[in-house]
Formats: structure tokens, sequence, C-alpha cells
């Protein structure tokens, strides 16, 4: 029993982020966005790929700064730099494309199909967290 419940284990933690995952706004519950997962040089990275309300479709991300500034939401990295540490990816960013605001970020996978996504300013204790349902 121990045996499989090892292989069980070792198998759920080598799963990757790496994929296509609906993003679910933590304060509404509606399905937002896709974003693309995929790994670059050894680090995580995430770009929306469709965005589900139409309405929303050509949107700019008119508060951004910088080299995102005024750039269409559709297409945008909004997950950059994250590394794997044990069963969490961490220190990277990530970009709130409604408020236009960066913060740290901190991604693990709570099952093969479920992603727990936190954004934070200064400690983990300080942000918001949503969950992302994997899209085969």
């Amino acid at each position: 029993m121990t045996l499989v419940l090892l292989c069980v284990t070792s198998v759920f933690y080598s799963q990757s982020i790496t994929g296509k995952w609906k993003t679910i706004d933590d304060e509404t519950g509606e399905a937002k966005s896709i974003v693309e997962i995929y790994e670059r040089s050894g680090k995580i990275y995430g770009k929306v790929t469709e965005i589900l309300d139409a309405k929303r479709a050509k949107a700019l991300c008119q508060d951004c700064s910088g080299e995102d500034a005024n750039k269409p939401i559709l297409g945008l990295t909004i997950i950059k730099g994250l590394k794997k540490d044990g069963k969490e990816y961490n220190g990277g960013s990530i970009l709130d494309p409604k408020s236009g605001k960066v913060y740290r970020c901190l991604m693990e996978l709570t099952d093969k199909d479920k992603l727990k996504v936190r954004g934070y300013v200064g400690f983990s204790l300080f942000g918001r967290t949503q969950v992302w349902y994997r899209v085969n």
C-alpha cells in the first residue's frame, strides 16, 4: 500500500502546469479567459489566448505601464518568470490586466486539473487567490 501511495504521489507532483487553463474571477466566479502556460529557458510564462466575454474580446490593457501599456489583452503575457520550487512555482510575477497592476505570483497544482494561482504584494499573506481549471 505504501508503495502505491508513493507512486501516485510522485506522479502527481511530477505533473506540469504547462498547458491551457480557464481563468475564473475570484470575485464574480465567472470564467474570464484561457491562458496558455508554457516553459521557456527553464522559467514559466503564460499568455492570454482567448477572452471568453465577447464584449471584452478587443479590450486593451489601458491601466498597464511599460511595454504592456495599451496592448490588447488577447495575446498579452501575464505570467512571467516563475520557477519550480518543490511543488510550487514562484519567483515571478502576474499581471492583472483589469487593474494594470503587477503582483508577485505563487502557483500550485491542487490536482492534475486545478491550479491555485495567488497574486500578492510583499508577503503571500497579503493577496488574492484564484483557482484555474485545465482545458483539454
